[in-house]
């Protein structure tokens, strides 16, 4: 069954070669000074060219183009494109000289190879500029579609990692207003309200792939404040920024793993100081975090796995919302210290 385009392609085709054959019959009236009459001599004059000229078009779209110029085969195509044009001017050629012998044709259509052999390379030339023109925007409708696709995917992964994020975030900070709750400490409350700061940032703020910097410093003071007020002193805090924090954009909950992954293991390190140092600096348009705190190796692998899903989920949305150029993430870890290192280009 012939489609929509199928048929607008037919059309197209048909009315280019009419066009070309009315210019033809309107070439052929104009040199003999207004003289000819339109009569079957004129059409054939006109049409005879035309069929040659479609020869040598239809071979090479469908036959050496596909078969040799898209193969990157120049020579090749060259030379068969050559031998197109010679057969499609004999052809024009015989067809003439046959007709002569029938009808009152004069001899001048004897010896036009070369006239018809550069005329049918015009139509091959202008017909082929039209084909690549057509596959190239055929090319970028495809890659549009193919972004827009990858794009889609990638918001659902997003999205679903964002899923995935937060409440695991919310299953933590429960868990320290419960052991709080044990032993009701008085500043239960102020917790509650810090946490409810946490959960609006958390539920809401955070939709966006991209928020402002001092909202998400924000929602890390109060983090770090909320362990401090829960741990009392149990472990050396360390939380310090350097530089004008600057009015740009960051991806929204990119501290928490990191975080979170610290006073995890922080908290169970048998060193007499267990420690968590926490250092932001900005120049320019650039933030740099550092994270590091020191663990026991020997509890890491009952806890590596759960810790694990918040660092790989950053990893993620790292990839996903910035160049490769635009980040940079390293991971040190020695018998008894673990590290983090990130510079990101803060967003407009």
């Amino acid at each position: 069954m012939v489609n929509r385009y199928d048929k607008f392609k037919i059309y197209s085709h048909l009315l280019f070669w009419i066009c070309s054959i009315i210019f033809a019959i309107s070439a052929f009236y104009v040199a003999s000074d207004h003289k000819l009459t339109l009569n079957t001599d004129l059409f054939l004059r006109a049409i005879i060219p035309n069929i040659g000229f479609a020869l040598a078009v239809y071979f090479n779209l469908y036959l050496l183009i596909p078969k040799f110029l898209k193969n990157k085969n120049y020579i090749f195509y060259t030379f068969w494109l050559i031998i197109l044009l010679s057969i499609s001017a004999i052809l024009i050629q015989l067809i003439f000289a046959y007709l002569l012998k029938t009808r009152s044709f004069s001899d001048q259509f004897r010896n036009m190879f070369s006239s018809h052999f550069f005329t049918a390379l015009f139509y091959v030339g202008i017909t082929s500029l039209f084909k690549f023109i057509k596959d190239w925007l055929k090319l970028q409708e495809i890659k549009l579609k193919i972004t827009q696709i990858e794009r889609e995917k990638l918001e659902a992964e997003l999205n679903t990692l964002k899923s995935q994020l937060n409440p695991h975030f919310l299953f933590n900070s429960l868990n320290n207003i419960y052991s709080l709750s044990l032993i009701n400490s008085p500043r239960t409350p102020e917790i509650i309200l810090k946490l409810s700061d946490l959960m609006r940032h958390v539920l809401y703020e955070s939709r966006e792939n991209f928020i402002p910097v001092k909202d998400e410093l924000s929602f890390l003071s109060n983090f770090i404040e909320l362990q401090k007020i829960r741990l009392n002193n149990e472990i050396e805090i360390q939380y310090s920024i350097e530089g004008d924090v600057p009015d740009r954009k960051v991806i929204p909950l990119i501290f928490e793993p990191f975080i979170d992954n610290a006073f995890k293991h922080g908290l169970r390190n048998p060193a007499p100081l267990p420690y968590i140092h926490v250092f932001i600096y900005f120049q320019q348009n650039t933030m740099r975090f550092k994270i590091e705190n020191n663990f026991d190796c020997t509890q890491l692998s009952k806890t590596s796995k759960s810790s694990g899903i918040g660092l790989k989920n950053i990893e993620r949305r790292l990839e996903y919302l910035y160049l490769p150029n635009e980040y940079k993430y390293e991971v040190i870890r020695t018998d008894n210290t673990f590290s983090i290192l990130l510079e990101v280009q803060l967003k407009q």
